[in-house]
């Protein structure tokens, strides 16, 4: 066999150990050629296609190396407009046939998969392996790339936490998620912070100003604040802040709650946006362990021949789901999540 990968949406650690996961376990157990695919599904669409055939020497010292050697791209969907989409995919279609290719691997999250269901519901072979640090993608319990930005969000919370103590300040802390607090909640849990402010849990803001004054009655004189980007006040919308290129992203509700802050308690409030620091670097151990395993699934899925679904790790075990028995890619917390209930019983505030 022939197999293609390629990884799109934004970076995350953790893409190029898949990718050396899959190539060697391609070559050294089936035999089979493995092509990159470069700058996501955008390489279908190049002419010739952005390809390289892919060797042991070309994925060999890449377990712990941040980014991915074959590119990447999350500049919305090529087929998302109705006038050209359907060319679009007639030509990655075609390029993919030139390339005399029996599958494709996808490295993804929700945006990622979507384009690669529509290239697979027209005709092209394609196996999900699921990448997000958002750990937002409904078919697995945890993403690549997740468990690194927890590790990176973590330890830089715990170093404004020793700045805040010795300041007797408040240190806002926003990190990703996009519409999922999972990197919020377990960073901030594992970073002791004293308020976790989440997408899926609206806040109400006195409840967050008495949790900061019951501090200050017991001597702690200050607090630390992680809030996910997608965090909103009860009866208001999600904030939003354009980038450099005019694009509106979320964001901003970090300033917003500073703000507010030293207006109702006249404490000195700070704020950090960890930004894009969650995503950069190396993989941990963790990451590199899941990598490895999704990739190594995800060549069993192709040579068993059994296209069009997602690895993923469910209940303790990886496996994998098809594409059409899920409704809705994406997914957050549940309000009876375990670690809600952990985060509440040491004493965290969730502001309700």
């Amino acid at each position: 066999m022939k197999i293609g990968i390629c990884t799109g949406g934004g970076d995350c650690p953790g893409l190029n150990a898949v990718i050396r996961a899959v190539t060697r376990h391609a070559i050294l157990d089936y035999g089979m050629d493995v092509y990159g695919i470069e700058q996501s599904i955008n390489g279908l669409l190049c002419d010739p296609p952005a390809a390289r055939k892919l060797s042991l020497l070309d994925v060999a010292g890449i377990l712990d190396r941040g980014g991915t050697i074959l590119g990447t791209s999350n500049k919305g969907s090529p087929f998302k407009d109705p006038e050209t989409g359907e060319t679009s995919i007639a030509k990655a279609t075609s390029n993919w046939k030139s390339l005399g290719l029996d599958c494709l691997l996808v490295v993804g999250g929700d945006g990622t998969q979507r384009m690669a269901l529509q290239l697979h519901d027209a005709g092209m072979p394609i196996i999900g392996i699921p990448k997000t640090i958002d750990n937002d993608y409904q078919p697995t319990d945890i993403a690549i790339g997740f468990m690194t930005a927890v590790e990176v969000a973590a330890d830089s919370i715990l170093r404004l936490r020793s700045t805040a103590e010795a300041h007797s300040r408040v240190m806002v802390c926003e990190v990703m998620g996009r519409d999922a607090g999972f990197i919020a909640l377990h960073a901030g849990i594992a970073s002791a912070a004293n308020v976790i402010l989440l997408p899926e849990i609206p806040y109400d803001f006195d409840v967050i100003v008495k949790a900061m004054e019951a501090r200050k009655l017991r001597g702690r004189n200050f607090s630390v604040i992680v809030v996910a980007e997608g965090a909103r006040e009860i009866g208001r919308e999600p904030l939003f802040r354009s980038s450099a290129t005019g694009s509106m992203h979320l964001g901003g509700v970090a300033d917003e709650i500073a703000r507010q802050i030293h207006e109702r308690s006249g404490m000195d409030s700070r704020v950090t946006v960890l930004g894009h620091i969650q995503r950069g670097g190396a993989p941990s151990t963790l990451d590199r362990i899941l990598a490895t395993a999704f990739g190594v699934a995800a060549v069993d899925l192709a040579a068993a021949k059994k296209f069009g679904r997602v690895v993923g790790y469910k209940k303790g075990e990886i496996s994998s789901v098809a594409y059409t028995e899920f409704e809705n890619g994406t997914r957050s917390l549940k309000l009876d999540d375990p670690f809600l209930r952990a985060a509440e019983s040491v004493g965290i505030c969730l502001g309700r």
